[in-house]
Parts: structure tokens; C-alpha cells; sequence
């Protein structure tokens, strides 16, 4: 069946996903289970798409998947994308006319202590997730999700744009890196042209924020364990600025671009950052100070110096080209990100209904103006 797709300027307009395109589509949603992907899975199934999710079981206890009871309105196939058979059974059972990939190891310091598990994920499974796209055939349009840590950072004031060359000092920021080449390699061998049987884009976001983010060594999360536990929280590396930013803001970035990938695929198929407006990359101690304030009972400890192996200071994004072409541009800002942030954990604290809330929680990010 063909796909249907609304104009580019109805697109551009509404800068929001259509749920007239994403209904009853079948996505291959790798990662379902974790942070990132169990919100995509959540606002695919708010469209209307026929989702199949293949990942590892939950990083995390507690995790978003779980709480938010994300399986229920999807098929959930667990496999690891280091087993190239595997994922290509779920190829097989899907029938995928969208592919978006997230499964990863996503945190730096584990990937200190698990390079070689690092690389073989965040690389090799790209690999596979395209080899078995490239084998099976019938995909229209495959996102990989990468990292804006997929630059060769300096460390300058300058925000990165797509066309900076890549590279990564740590072994999570060097793979992803690694796979935005191979997804270059793969697009310029075998999905090239007009004429091209799928086209395949990439997404580098900047640190996202949310409830339901349980990631070891990540501050936001970090934080909320400690206030839910009644405890103090030792911040590392305070001075570090990161671009802060909304899971949800990102996330209707790709989906934008997937539905541009499958309308327009060879003006769409490259690289695409998804990042906060510039007054929104702040030190950590600025977040640490504007989350205290929705959780007035917490209590910080900020590092004097920095601590553990070597993290990026200073990482900013230039997304001019998504908010030109794709009429994206971020709705929530830095203390609009938190407050949502709390509110969920708040709901979780109070025993709620963690998937009504982070449903409602996604419709008024919709409901949003830009």
C-alpha cells in the first residue's frame, strides 16, 4: 500500500505530526524499552501507527516502559540488535514501512567500563538494523537515532552544524560517531537517488529531560532517585554546559522527518540535529537550582572540581536547517521541561496513573504553540 502524505506546506504549518499520515502505519521501532523510545512508542500509538517494538528487556528498575504500561497498545519483540538473525525475524514479522532506530547503549561512563559492548551496539547494530532494512526490502523511510556527542567537540562557543566532521574523546561519544559513517556508508551504497528503494536520515538531539528517565550517572535522574529516597544528591562536574531540552521536543523532530523521508526522501535523506533554543545551554548548577525549585524538599551537593573520567564541558547545536526545512522549532523551554519533569515523578510519588499522565503530559506538549 502506498503512503499518503499531507503537502509540505500543510506540514510546515502545523509543525506537528499528522496523524492522518501515521495511522494504521507499520513502524519498526528498535529501543522501545528504553527512555527515549518508550515516549515514541507512547506518541506513535497516540497516532494511530501499528508499532512493533525489538529490544533488550528495560535498562532500568523502574523503568518509563513498565510505569507507563507501553506494551499495551503495541506488538513488543525482546532481542538484542547485536543478533543480526534476530532482528531480521522482526523484520519479518513487522513488514516495516518505517524503521526508526534507537536501540543503544546511550551513557558515557558505562562506556568506559563496557567499551567493547559500547561499540558493538551503537555500531554494529546500526550496521544490522540497515543490512536487515537493505535484505528485506519494503521499508520506506529508516531514521537512526544517533547523539549530538557524535561531534568532533572543541569545546568552543560555536554550535555544531551537520556538515561538522565527527569524532568522540570517550568510547560512547566516538560510536556514535562511528555510526553516523556507517549510516552515510549505507545511504551513499544502497539508498541513494531518487530512484532509491529507501531513504535513511540520521537525528543528533542534545540531553534530554523527562519523567520516567531512570539512567544511571545522568543528572536529572540522579536527582529525582535521591529527592524520591529523601537523600542528598552529589552533583558531578557543575560547570559543564549541556543543551538541555524536553524528551518530547526531539521526538517530533523525528517523526516530522519521517514523514518528509517517505513524502521527499532524497531532499531529506542526511544528517539533522534537534536541539534547545540557545538560552536553554546552561551549566549543570543552573539546572540543579531551577529543578530545586519544583522540588523544594530536595537537597544538591555540588562537586568544588570535576569528578570521573573525561565528559565534554561545553556541547552546543545549530538547528538551523530543522526549523527552516522542517518548520521544527523546540516549544518548551528549560523551566517548562522541569516543571513537567517533576510533575510526572510527582504522579509517581503519589502512586498514579504513570500512562494517563504521561499521555496527558504529551498532549499538551502537542497542544503547545510553537
Amino acid at each position: 500500500m502506498g503512503l499518503t502524505v499531507a503537502s509540505p506546506a500543510a506540514a510546515s504549518a502545523s509543525a506537528n505530526p499528522d496523524p492522518e499520515f501515521w495511522h494504521g502505519r507499520r513502524v519498526l521501532l528498535t529501543g522501545h524499552t528504553g527512555f527515549k523510545g518508550a515516549w515514541l512508542a507512547l506518541w506513535l500509538q497516540e497516532l494511530g501507527a501499528r508499532v512493533t517494538g525489538f529490544a533488550l528487556e528495560p535498562p532500568t528498575r523502574p523503568s518509563m516502559f513498565e510505569l507507563a504500561r507501553v506494551g499495551e497498545g503495541m506488538r513488543c519483540l525482546t532481542g538484542d540488535i547485536r543478533d543480526l538473525a534476530a532482528l531480521r525475524d522482526a523484520f519479518a514479522v513487522c513488514q516495516p514501512e518505517l524503521v526508526v532506530h534507537m536501540a543503544a547503549q546511550s551513557l558515557v561512563l558505562r562506556s568506559y567500563r563496557e567499551p567493547v559492548v559500547t561499540y558493538a551496539t551503537n555500531v554494529i547494530g546500526t550496521v544490522h538494523v540497515l543490512e536487515a532494512m537493505r535484505l528485506q526490502g519494503g521499508v520506506r523511510a529508516c531514521l537512526i537515532v544517533t547523539s549530538d556527542k557524535c561531534y568532533e567537540n572543541r569545546e568552543t562557543q560555536r554550535a555544531y552544524a551537520e556538515s561538522d566532521p565527527m569524532g568522540g574523546k570517550d568510547p560512547y561519544s566516538s560510536s556514535k560517531g562511528c555510526a553516523e559513517l556507517v549510516t552515510a556508508a549505507y545511504r551513499n551504497s544502497f539508498f541513494a537517488g531518487n530512484d532509491a528503494p529507501a531513504a535513511v536520515a540520521s537525528a543528533r538531539s542534545g540531553n534530554v529531560v523527562g519523567g520516567g528517565d531512570f539512567s544511571e550517572d545522568r543528572l536529572v535522574p540522579d536527582m529525582m532517585r535521591a529527592f524520591l529516597a529523601k537523600s542528598a544528591v552529589h552533583v558531578r562536574n557543575p560547570e559543564a554546559v549541556r543543551p538541555w531540552q524536553h524528551v518530547l521536543e526531539p521526538l517530533r523532530g523525528y517523526l516530522l522527518l519521517c514523514e518528509c523521508l517517505a513524502r521527499d526522501g532524497a531532499a531529506y535523506a542526511e544528517s539533522w540535529n534537534f536541539g534547545p533554543a540557545d538560552e536553554d545551554s546552561v551549566p549543570v548548577r543552573n539546572v540543579v537550582d531551577r529543578l530545586l525549585r519544583h522540588w523544594p524538599k530536595g537537597e544538591a551537593i555540588l562537586a568544588k572540581t570535576a569528578t570521573g573520567p573525561h565528559e565534554a564541558g561545553l556541547l552546543k547545536l545549530d538547528c538551523s536547517k530543522a526549523r527552516a526545512r522542517l518548520g521544527w522549532r523546540p516549544r518548551w523551554n528549560l523551566d517548562r521541561c522541569l516543571a513537567e519533569t517533576a510533575s510526572w515523578f510527582k504522579t509517581m510519588e503519589a502512586g498514579g496513573d504513570l500512562r494517563a499522565a504521561s499521555l496527558a503530559q504529551l498532549r499538551a506538549y502537542a497542544a503547545s504553540s510553537t
